[in-house]
């Protein structure tokens, strides 16, 4: 049994980032993880997320843009949808396939604020006051990432990130930032918070997609 446990713990002391995963799985709400969940997990690196009503909602747009602007939730449902399905992939292990996000196209928002020529990528912030994600302007213009505002044809719910978050179908979920709040327009990429511990910037699912 000791040298079972030791083995275990120098496998984690040789992969500092799936510990630090499993620590800040420890630390999050188990909820996601009972039956009845659909197969996702939730998680969470803040201590706490605040909840967000269609009434209180905002997501703000700024940056090297020629027209900064704010929505409200009501305003992001009346734009036109896209609908995109693909593959829920965590670097964790686990996976939910044909997964249905609906929402406004990135680069239908990215149109109407006008990128201005220096702008070279985007970053994302979410209302948890902690997580942060990063992509290109060529990835995020891609006609698979959306500011989702419906999951499994069904609102998003606070658990799932809601009522708005990102979904970039061609890459591992921790580039689909939850509870966003923020795009920015920047003149390089800034690493994400999972990229500052080590992660892909580029987390394609596929070396195709690049």
């Amino acid at each position: 049994m000791l040298s079972m446990l030791g083995a275990g713990f120098a496998a984690l002391a040789a992969a500092p980032l799936v510990q630090d995963g499993w620590e800040r799985l420890a630390s999050s709400d188990p909820t996601g993880l009972l039956p009845g969940s659909g197969g996702f997990r939730y998680f969470s690196v803040a201590g706490s997320v605040p909840e967000r009503t269609a009434a209180d909602y905002r997501l703000e747009i700024g940056g090297l843009v020629a027209r900064p602007v704010t929505y409200t939730l009501a305003e992001l449902r009346a734009m036109p949808q896209t609908r995109v399905v693909g593959d829920v992939t965590c670097t964790d292990g686990w996976r939910v396939p044909r997964t249905p996000f609906t929402g406004v196209s990135l680069t239908h928002l990215l149109e109407v604020a006008g990128v201005r020529p220096e702008g070279r990528a985007l970053r994302f912030t979410c209302f948890d006051g902690v997580y942060t994600e990063s992509l290109t302007l060529e990835q995020a213009r891609r006609s698979d990432v959306v500011v989702a505002l419906d999951m499994q044809d069904k609102p998003l719910t606070h658990e799932r990130g809601g009522p708005v978050r990102l979904y970039v179908a061609p890459m591992y979920f921790y580039k689909s930032a939850k509870w966003l709040s923020g795009i920015s327009v920047t003149d390089q990429v800034v690493p994400g918070y999972w990229e500052e511990y080590g992660y892909d910037v580029d987390g394609w699912l596929d070396e195709r997609g690049a």
